[in-house]
């Protein structure tokens, strides 16, 4: 037997059948006992809907206005007192004539200079240290004999500064006396002075 014929068999075909009659059956019998009414009143009744608002927030919290300010009442007027001032009265006088010369004055006499004061001469005063000079060899080579008046400036701490020659008679002796004057030490006193001293060179036999 092929496909074809099988499927024509009334016989393979008769469950389905009876399933789909069994189902009109139970719809029928629905129908007339008003159980399909019964539903209906079930569902009849109108279905209830609320609407959920959406819940705000809250506002910020806003700070209070600052208070008015109030303009200070405007200081009492006080009237100032009444001060006299006596304005003392000015005689006019006549007006002074002055004459300007522009001519220079006559120069006035020349400054006199008033010399300077020569300090003291101190003649021989005893020196604290001495140095005595020596004779020169030259002066022995050659027999000469002679002197010498020199001038010693000394400073106030009692050190020479300074052996001045006045008078020699001969040149020979004059270093001799500068080098052993210039040695010399004296007693310091508050000012300085100057000393005067004659050194004579003799020759002996």
């Amino acid at each position: 037997m092929n496909y074809a014929e099988r499927e024509r068999n009334p016989v393979k075909h008769l469950p389905s059948i009876a399933m789909v009659v069994a189902l009109h059956l139970v719809i029928g019998y629905a129908l007339i006992n008003g159980l399909a009414r019964r539903v209906i009143e079930v569902l009849k009744p109108p279905i209830e809907t609320k609407i959920i608002e959406e819940i705000k927030k809250p506002p910020p919290d806003v700070p209070p206005p600052p208070p008015p300010k109030l303009a200070a009442p405007p200081p009492p007027f006080i009237p100032p007192p009444e001060i006299n001032i006596q304005i003392p009265q000015i005689s006019q006088q006549a007006p002074t004539i002055t004459t300007v010369t522009t001519a220079r004055p006559p120069p006035g006499p020349p400054p006199v200079v008033q010399p300077q004061a020569q300090p003291a001469i101190r003649k021989e005063y005893k020196a604290s240290y001495r140095v005595e000079p020596q004779f020169p060899r030259q002066a022995i080579s050659q027999g000469l004999s002679g002197n010498v008046v020199a001038w010693v400036h000394v400073a106030p701490n009692g050190t020479v500064t300074n052996v001045e020659i006045r008078s020699s008679t001969n040149r020979i002796f004059d270093r001799e006396v500068i080098r052993a004057l210039s040695q010399w030490k004296f007693n310091p006193e508050p000012v300085g002075f100057t000393g005067e001293y004659e050194i004579v060179f003799n020759l002996k036999d």
